[in-house]
């Protein structure tokens, strides 16, 4: 009996094990793509900072219709 209940506890350690593991790639895939979206983000700021800023201005004076 008590070696029915290690294998238990065994097994399911290791299914907790494989569900930790499984949850911790898909963070950091989706930590990855944050971090892309980041660089993106910092590349448009530094690199067309001005030029954001100047067709931003230019859309408020565009009509909407």
């Amino acid at each position: 009996m008590l070696k029915t209940w290690v294998r238990h506890k065994e097994k399911m350690a290791d299914v907790l094990t494989a569900q930790t593991a499984e949850k911790a790639a898909q963070y950091a895939a989706h930590t990855e793509r944050l971090e892309a979206r980041v660089r993106v983000l910092e590349r448009i700021i530094t690199d067309r900072g001005i030029a954001v800023a100047e067709e931003i201005e230019a859309l408020r004076d565009e009509p909407l219709n």
